[in-house]
């Protein structure tokens, strides 16, 4: 099975910026669309943000938009979420999330193949 494993989460001041690390391993990277959920309190966990292998497609949720930047590196097998200008509002614990062409692939509306932990993202006020 794929693994995910996620870095980067912590504690941020309002404005702020953090950048998060996703390693993937167990499945050629190239056959992978890289995303990232959030789930806040209470909250269902939503989507924000993917990219596909060769970064041709990339779709951001509306609350991230101009804010966040997904990439990736292909050759070190790992996505990345940059976030910044930070808000009380993106406190949430952050997934790597990844779909495998083999089961069908990326779109919007579909869940994720396979998760990482979760990394906890705090921002204060």
């Amino acid at each position: 099975q794929v693994q995910l494993v996620e870095s980067g989460g912590g504690l941020v001041q309002t404005g702020g910026s953090l950048r998060l690390s996703c390693a993937a391993s167990g499945r050629i990277f190239r056959w992978l669309t890289m995303g990232w959920f959030r789930q806040a309190p209470g909250k269902d966990r939503e989507f924000v943000a993917a990219q596909t292998w060769s970064s041709t497609t990339t779709d951001y949720a509306d609350s991230v938009e101009g804010r966040f930047t997904i990439s990736r590196d292909n050759a070190r097998n790992s996505a990345y979420l940059q976030m910044n200008s930070l808000n009380p509002e993106d406190t949430a614990i952050y997934y790597c999330a990844a779909y495998d062409a083999l089961r069908g692939g990326y779109s919007r509306g579909r869940q994720a193949d396979y998760w990482g932990q979760g990394t906890q993202v705090t921002v204060s006020s």
